[in-house]
């Protein structure tokens, strides 16, 4: 059986870093676009444990999957 394509952990954690560190300083404390970009936040980590949590049920059932950093993996030309 082909691995299952699944992103690469630090996509996410490069995704919460800009958010939390650059993202939400460059607005206002309690406005709307604050608002959202903490939406935005707790929507990626949600992702992220979506995604272990897929990546435990692999395990489980013996399916094996691949780590892309890109679209361009494994791409044959």
């Amino acid at each position: 059986m082909e691995p299952i394509p699944i992103p690469s952990r630090i996509h996410y954690e490069l995704l919460l870093q800009l958010l939390e560190k650059k993202t939400i300083l460059a607005v206002n404390y309690q406005t709307k676009e604050y608002q959202k970009i903490q939406e935005l936040i707790v929507a990626v980590r949600k992702a992220l444990v979506l995604q272990k949590q897929l990546e435990e049920i692999c395990q489980e059932t013996n399916l094996p999957i691949e780590y892309h950093w890109s679209l361009n993996e494994g791409k044959k030309d």
